[in-house]
């Protein structure tokens, strides 16, 4: 039962994260809760991967690129929790402080996302794609679901000045969702009947000892509603296409392959990880050629102006 409660607790506010993904998050809770971390295997194999996508970053630096590749990996969530998030999770605070590193730093020249997630919480990604929108206005900032980017996890990458999926990755899952669990009846054979002493009209409204009535159903359908809003405005401003086009297409809530999210605008072009370093690069050397050119330009004018 104890278990059942912490799912509960889970599931009970707003998620832009894969459903079927459901059993992933609640397998790291359940850990959590009986005081353990995650498996051995799981932590090395994702330290592992670190160390390969940190690795091939380091090589395209030193080859003169001077891209920064950031991570996101992992369920998403507002606050990193040791714990209980383990190495399977990305932090939306601790992304930004990354991000924020990157942008400081005069040796990259440009930032590429790597996303790998099905996304997770709602909270704090909304703050988050504004951040990067607004880091486009200082470097580069491109984008990658390497090899899936989901539901929060792509609010964040469209927020990116170029966003990219591999010929194998998947993009979407624009939706949010939450869950009331009812053990009103398990708990009937249980032979225990809960009392609930509050104060406040909808102090306990939503809660699991009783089924879901038509009003707080209403209310936590409005939830719902406000940060489907908000995401499906902010992939509207990022993506430049209409709300409408969000909701009505765009997979409707369900990832799309490659080709198919392309076909939707939800991506500027299907290519390896490679690929997109590539890219960067060639565009930072061609801004590189042209910036003197331009300050030149600009040099000139002044001086028109000042007559």
């Amino acid at each position: 039962m104890k278990r059942h409660l912490l799912v509960t607790e889970f599931l009970s506010t707003p998620w832009a994260l894969m459903p079927e993904r459901l059993n992933a998050a609640t397998a790291i809770l359940t850990r959590w809760a009986a005081g353990q971390s995650a498996t051995p295997e799981v932590m090395a194999s994702v330290a592992n991967d670190r160390e390969a996508r940190t690795a091939r970053s380091e090589s395209n630096n030193r080859a003169g690129g001077n891209i920064g590749v950031l991570p996101f990996y992992g369920i998403v969530t507002q606050r990193e929790v040791a714990d209980l998030c383990g190495p399977g999770s990305c932090s939306t605070q601790r992304f930004s402080a990354g991000l924020r590193e990157m942008l400081a730093d005069d040796t990259i020249g440009a930032i590429l996302i790597d996303i790998d997630s099905p996304g997770g919480s709602v909270y704090g990604v909304s703050e988050l794609a504004d951040e990067i929108m607004q880091a486009r206005n200082i470097k580069p900032v491109v984008a990658l679901a390497n090899s899936l980017a989901a539901s929060a996890a792509y609010w964040a990458g469209c927020a990116a000045g170029e966003f990219y999926v591999t010929p194998g990755g998947e993009v979407g899952s624009i939706g949010v969702w939450q869950a009331h669990m009812d053990y009103s009846k398990y708990m009937e054979n249980e032979g225990v009947s809960p009392t609930l002493i509050s104060a406040g009209k909808y102090k306990v409204e939503g809660n699991p000892y009783a089924p879901l009535d038509e009003e707080a159903h209403a209310f936590m359908q409005s939830r719902v509603d406000d940060y489907y809003a908000a995401f499906t405005k902010g992939v509207s401003k990022a993506r430049g296409v209409p709300v409408a086009q969000v909701r009505e297409g765009m997979g409707q809530g369900r990832v799309l392959g490659a080709e198919a999210a392309l076909a939707e605008k939800m991506v500027d072009g299907v290519m390896t990880f490679d690929q997109v370093i590539k890219k960067m690069q060639k565009d930072l050397r061609s801004t590189a050629t042209t910036a003197p050119k331009s300050r030149r330009a600009a040099a000139e004018r002044d001086l028109q102006l000042l007559g």
